[in-house]
């Protein structure tokens, strides 16, 4: 019984018992783990900026409201285009000597999840208009405003960022909204976050849970699921919307309206495509269109269902085209970017 009136012998066995069951429990299997799990062959490491942006992410509390996970349920299809994995968050690691990095998996969706943002928001315009003030672009958001992100100018210097803001939202302000680096390397984390693409042959997981869905009977003709997908006013909101709003009216001062767009409802249909594949920047009035059609690999087919909503929503009286008609364009368009 020496040994339990011993308390050298007794708390250095305990001791002993603690550091093994570490190393066994804990340290081993995370070596393991390391090992086993790595970033898929396409993922991109953050930038130093996109880097700065994240911890500004994490001081602004944007992981309290917002996720970075897509589950394997039919209702997260709207946040990636599959569910998540252990890759995807494989690529993280220490910030810095003291410290360690969190996945900001988040476990609340007071807002949209954020894992796959960067392809369905890629837009600066936009990100710096909605970190500004989120009601002017989500009328019904609850986002706080982070205007303490921005600064008033009374003129521009050549680096600088200014946010087109809606003169509804601009009381009080009498010179430019200019966006600060803080802000800049926000948007640049935002805009890093995507899916990276599965290797090719790996097959993705399932969603599972899925909602059954009845065929509808049109004009006699049984409608298949791939038709009902290419319905152009979905597509419309979940690439247009956000900028040109529900109404198609825009937000004056930010993004033009497609209501009564002389683009939209003109003959000039290479043009009409081309914005829509490349984006646009030739209007002074507005901010600056991205490439929502290449960015999203959107096919022909869904182009011309998005044109042929936009030429008759709101009113409007254009002429619908023919996915076959917006494919030739596409081409034509595909080979110029490759000689630029």
């Amino acid at each position: 019984m020496d040994f339990f009136d011993n308390h050298k012998k007794l708390f250095g066995t305990a001791l002993a018992f603690f550091v093994g069951l570490t190393i066994l429990v804990a340290i081993i299997p995370a070596i393991k783990n390391q090992k086993n799990n790595a970033p898929l062959p396409g993922d991109e490491p953050l930038s130093r900026v996109e880097m700065l942006g994240k911890q500004s992410y994490i001081a602004n509390g944007c992981v309290a409201c917002h996720t970075q996970q897509v589950r394997n349920v039919d209702m997260d299809k709207v946040w990636g285009s599959r569910p998540g994995i252990a890759a995807d968050y494989a690529k993280n690691t220490r910030m810095d000597l003291w410290r360690n990095t969190a996945t900001l998996m988040g476990t609340e969706r007071t807002g949209p999840d954020l894992i796959d943002v960067g392809n369905r928001q890629p837009s600066l315009a936009w990100n710096l208009l909605h970190l500004y003030q989120p009601r002017a672009v989500v009328a019904q958001s609850i986002m706080p405003a982070y205007k303490w992100l921005f600064v008033e100018k009374e003129a521009l210097d050549s680096n600088d960022v200014e946010v087109s803001v809606p003169e509804e939202f601009r009381k009080g302000v009498k010179g430019k909204i200019v966006a600060t680096e803080e802000a800049l390397h926000l948007v640049a984390y935002l805009q890093s976050l995507k899916q990276t693409p599965l290797p090719t042959g790996e097959v993705a997981p399932e969603f599972l849970y899925k909602k059954e869905e009845n065929p509808s009977i049109k004009d006699g003709i049984l409608e298949s699921n791939a038709s009902k997908m290419l319905d152009g006013k979905s597509l419309y909101a979940k690439y247009c919307q956000s900028c040109h709003q529900a109404n198609g009216e825009g937000l004056s001062g930010a993004f033009p309206p497609i209501k009564g767009s002389k683009i939209v409802l003109g003959e000039d249909l290479e043009l009409y495509v081309d914005i829509i594949m490349n984006g646009y920047d030739a209007r002074p009035e507005y901010a600056a269109m991205n490439a929502v059609g290449t960015a999203n690999k959107l096919s022909a087919a869904e182009v011309a269902a998005i044109i042929n909503y936009e030429r008759t929503a709101w009113g409007n009286e254009g002429k619908t085209v023919s996915a076959e008609e917006v494919e030739n364009i596409i081409k034509i368009i595909q080979e110029g970017n490759k000689e630029l």
